[in-house]
């Protein structure tokens, strides 16, 4: 521990004999500066302990003088070496260090003043090692939790139990870990509460940010007060390790694990076969689940790679399919509404749509296409309702609806495309507002004869009567096939 001035002044060794009246202060010593100029201050960086002998103090107004800029210059302490210039302390230098509130010390001839600068470097050079010691242990602390079996959770631990305070990380806007200090409570006296969707209060924390190689805001919060230390920058540089590491194996899983899950509700996979491979991802389908998906703007895609899930969602299976984010939760999962307020905090323009529960494979597909579907509404959190016939139809590989919507819709594509004709909007909706001309014109604001000529331009270039029963149908699914994708 750094040496304070009663620490030095209570040195059986020195023989320094305090003569001011003023009490020492409890601020550890800086260095030991000696000098005999009249105006030390521009040699003094403050916190010292002033050395002198007074050879240039002659005159009572120059020593009241060397006392106020010592005091001036923030220094502890001034020590007057007696027996050589001066066989006491003169008085109106004491009388001086009393009034701005500067101890004094007496320094016996015998006392070289290299014993006490002596003395301070030996304590400086040992609080220095203690904290090189401290620093080391704290690094194998900090890295042995991380290795452990409690991850990230267990280093922000003893982080927070090292700093004494509380810590949290942020990723993507959300609290993705944290751990209380030892006096982490509230008014009231109980616990602080979790939490991860609220950010720190800039007011009362401290945030450094975390180099990830990506996009995510990823800051490290410290409650203040704390005292920063070289430990922090330690673990600053391991958790962003660990969080890269995360982001990559991430990446490799939700790849495999998209194709384990496309392979199932594509159908190319079923039954035992089917369940023995999803067991080995961590998905029991003895056990009821619900698919959600969640799909998000086009240049946004490539952060469902990477993108954590928010506290306590760690037991879903993630995959990619389709460039879409599938979860795979088990019964009694966490409310989707958190995960959709966690994607939009992240800055993302997401869309959740969420599937039924059910058991055995073929129950996921279900769940998929009814989540598939639920995501068509366009809000930020869609439930599934029944699944549709079209839905269903596409449940099957061997329904070619997408070829059928294809070769039913291109010819109006086209002639959209060229004329601007708007031949699709008419058609949908037409089927919408169940074959209503009149309710068509009101709702496009156009006249009842453009609705029915546009009508005839359907039935021309796809060969299919939207008044008739089963062309109607047929049309019916190629449009919803096609808002499916």
């Amino acid at each position: 521990m750094a040496i304070t001035l009663a620490d030095l002044l209570s040195d059986p060794a020195l023989g320094l004999v305090v003569e001011g009246g003023s009490e020492p202060p409890a601020q550890p010593i800086q260095w030991v500066a000696v000098t005999e100029l009249e105006d030390p201050r521009p040699f003094l960086g403050g916190a010292e302990v002033v050395l002198t002998t007074g050879v240039r103090l002659k005159t009572g107004a120059a020593q009241r003088a060397f006392v106020r800029r010592t005091h001036d210059a923030g220094a502890l302490a001034i020590g007057f070496g007696v027996g050589l210039t001066h066989r006491r302390i003169p008085a109106a230098l004491l009388a001086e260090a009393d009034a701005v509130g500067l101890p004094a010390f007496r320094v016996p001839y015998e006392v070289p003043f290299i014993a006490i600068g002596k003395r301070v470097a030996d304590a400086l050079s040992a609080d220095h090692y203690a904290g090189l010691e401290d620093l080391l242990e704290g690094h194998a602390v900090l890295a042995s939790a991380l290795l452990g079996a409690g991850g990230l959770a267990a280093l922000l631990g003893e982080l927070a139990r090292m700093l004494g305070t509380d810590v949290a990380l942020f990723q993507y806007g959300a609290c993705i870990a944290r751990a209380a200090g030892p006096a982490a409570r509230t008014p009231g006296g109980a616990a602080a509460p979790r939490s991860h969707a609220v950010a720190p209060d800039p007011r009362t924390w401290h945030r450094l940010p975390v180099a990830t190689g990506l996009k995510d805001r990823c800051t490290l919060a410290i409650a203040e007060p704390y005292a920063r230390t070289a430990v922090v920058d330690y673990a600053q540089s391991l958790i962003s390790v660990e969080l890269s590491n995360q982001a990559r194996n991430r990446t490799g899983a939700r790849a495999a694990s998209g194709q384990l899950l496309e392979d199932v509700v594509r159908g190319a996979l079923a039954g035992t076969e089917a369940a023995a491979r999803l067991a080995s991802s961590g998905i029991d389908t003895t056990l009821r689940h619900s698919v959600l998906i969640v799909d998000v703007a086009s240049g946004q895609r490539r952060a469902l790679r990477t993108l954590p899930l928010p506290d306590g969602w760690n037991g879903a299976a993630t995959g990619l399919v389709d460039d879409r984010l599938v979860l795979v939760l088990p019964a009694g999962a966490p409310d989707p509404t958190e995960l959709s307020r966690y994607l939009h905090g992240a800055g993302l323009t997401a869309r959740v749509g969420v599937g039924g529960t059910y058991a055995q494979p073929n129950g996921l597909r279900w769940s998929y296409f009814e989540a598939r579907e639920a995501l068509q509404r366009g809000q930020p959190l869609n439930f599934a309702d029944r699944l549709s016939l079209t839905s269903l139809l596409m449940a099957s590989a061997d329904v070619p609806l997408a070829d059928l919507a294809a070769e039913t819709l291109r010819p109006l594509e086209a002639f959209d495309s060229a004329h601007g004709a708007g031949l699709l909007t008419t058609l949908q909706r037409y089927l919408d507002l169940d074959g209503s001309v009149a309710a068509v014109a009101a709702d496009l604001d156009l006249h009842r004869n453009t609705i029915r000529y546009r009508l005839q331009q359907v039935v021309a270039l796809t060969g299919y009567d939207p008044a008739v029963t089963a062309d109607r149908v047929h049309l019916y699914l190629a449009l919803r096939v096609r808002a499916l994708g």
